[in-house]
């Protein structure tokens, strides 16, 4: 075979890996316990806000999602390892994660807000949460929040796997509270049944040492070019109305924030 006919060869193979690349699943991780979010559905589907917008981004970008279910503090793990893609699951972007990972810019935003029983009381110390159980989502921003801040005035942080199992706890009365980002507490569980007789007690909390610039789609570090392609869909989608469409099916109101 002559030098030639080689090269040529080669450049026909290498040009059909990158097609065979372009066209490869996008693997996106999301834990679906996290109503309205990501939940599943009675089919065993998933569905919910993250998972919409996820399909949305891949239909922009002309690519195939394949989801991969796990556990929310197992989600950057996987992204190191090259289990998934991207991460796609309400992760906060703070300068503590970005030492880990890359992220996209948000695609919404939410603040922390405690739950507690009607008629709680918080002062600025958080003294009344001295000896309180406050559960909290193992790995989230509100775990680090209450871990640094919370537990200082005495108050016992609680961790778990899901936000759900923490609903049970609180209804059980083996929590006195939880903390959490504010749109999933008020639509997953202050508007249901369940809920009933629970409410935020003291401030929306924004500190952008904790609460980040807002959620955004994680990817390994590195990645520009994931980055740059997932950011040009999430504009796409906010200019064409696909995102408010999604918005308009589980939020009254904006969540995009400023």
């Amino acid at each position: 075979m002559s030098q030639k006919s080689l090269l040529g060869g080669l450049l026909l193979a290498l040009l059909a890996s990158t097609a065979h690349a372009d066209q490869a699943p996008l693997r996106i991780g999301i834990e679906a316990a996290y109503p309205p979010f990501a939940f599943k559905t009675p089919d065993g589907g998933i569905a919910g806000f993250d998972y919409d917008i996820g399909n949305a981004l891949c239909a922009q970008m002309q690519r195939k999602c394949q989801w991969v279910e796990q556990e929310y503090d197992g989600l950057i793990p996987s992204l190191k390892v090259r289990k998934i893609d991207a991460a796609l699951s309400s992760i906060t972007i703070t300068e503590e994660r970005k030492h880990s990972v890359d992220f996209t810019h948000k695609y919404y935003f939410s603040p922390g807000r405690l739950v507690m029983k009607e008629g709680s009381q918080l002062d600025d110390q958080f003294s009344q949460l001295k000896g309180k159980n406050i559960g909290v989502q193992r790995g989230s921003t509100a775990d680090n929040f209450a871990t640094t801040v919370l537990a200082k005035s005495g108050a016992n942080v609680v961790r778990y796997t899901s936000q759900d199992e923490i609903y049970l706890d609180l209804l059980a009365g083996r929590l006195d509270g939880t903390f959490a980002d504010a749109i999933p507490l008020q639509i997953g569980f202050l508007d249901t049944p369940r809920g009933k007789g629970y409410a935020f007690i003291g401030p929306e909390f924004k500190d952008p040492k904790f609460f980040g610039e807002g959620a955004g789609i994680a990817v390994r570090k590195g990645n520009t070019e994931l980055v740059n392609q997932l950011n040009s869909a999430i504009d796409a989608l906010r200019a064409n109305g696909k995102y408010k469409e999604i918005e308009g099916k589980y939020f009254k109101n904006d969540i995009y924030g400023d």
